[in-house]
């Protein structure tokens, strides 16, 4: 008699697929997920004619493309997953999952597929939409754009992971999210590009989580970025995702909070 197996990969899948049924349920995150990181681009793109761009070297398209893939991967990515991992929690789903095969990592990498799947998805719409729309042209080193795109992912998986662990309600969510959400898009190149900040304000924000993927991707199409540019974004990036893994394996929390 022989004995279903099954695999990490399997397990996973499974999971991305019930999360996904329960995603589309929820009528407010999707929203948050689907709709508002393709409209804060209108509202970016009237920020930057106002600046001065071709002075730094910098064009319309070069400032809105990687602040596009920067608003995706933080309400796509990042805040949605803050609300998914809080309302699991709370529903007690994550306690029983962790009484089956599933281990810890595969319950975190599972219930993130659909949402880091709409990131993606929305990431590449908006590359192609201001391809073309604002004449930007292929990426001269895509390579850096692809690298700046991986590590926004991870480092958005773990960053949600971690504010869930202080996340009450989905509801809270709103609130908990604000500073990593409000930073990024105000201090990490998205509204302002770095070149135009004063170089000790620069210098400060480069060490914000989503500076580096910001200044990846806008690198990757730009080919402006130095080699020794291209390790410290990666190495900033690196430093955040560990230390967001590390503090998920710290003080994520798999019961409700009481």
């Amino acid at each position: 008699m022989s004995t279903a197996t099954t695999t990490p990969v399997g397990r996973m899948t499974s999971l991305a697929r019930a999360e996904l049924t329960l995603l589309g349920r929820s009528r407010g995150t999707l929203f948050a997920a689907l709709f508002v990181p393709l409209i804060l681009p209108l509202s970016a793109r009237e920020a930057a004619k106002q600046m001065d761009l071709a002075e730094v070297g910098l064009t319309l398209g070069t400032v809105i493309l990687p602040a596009s893939i920067g608003f995706s991967l933080l309400y796509a990515v990042y805040a949605t997953l803050v609300s998914v991992y809080t309302a699991r929690r709370e529903e007690l789903v994550l306690k029983r999952l962790r009484t089956g095969e599933l281990r810890d990592t595969e319950i975190l990498a599972g219930a993130a597929l659909p949402a880091v799947a709409t990131g993606l998805a929305q990431c590449v719409v908006l590359a192609i939409g201001c391809t073309v729309l604002l004449d930007v042209g292929a990426p001269r080193a895509p390579h850096l754009a692809a690298l700046g795109l991986l590590l926004g992912v991870l480092l958005c998986v773990s960053l949600a992971a971690v504010t869930s662990a202080f996340t009450r309600s989905v509801e809270s969510a709103q609130v908990t999210t604000l500073p990593v959400v409000f930073l990024s898009m105000i201090f990490s190149g998205m509204f302002v590009p770095m070149e135009i900040l004063p170089d000790r304000v620069a210098s400060a924000c480069e060490l914000l989580p989503l500076t580096p993927v910001i200044t990846l991707v806008r690198g990757g199409w730009t080919g402006g970025l130095s080699a020794s540019e291209a390790l410290g974004a990666v190495l900033v990036a690196l430093v955040w995702t560990v230390g967001g893994m590390f503090a998920v394996r710290r003080w994520f929390r798999w019961e409700p909070r009481r």
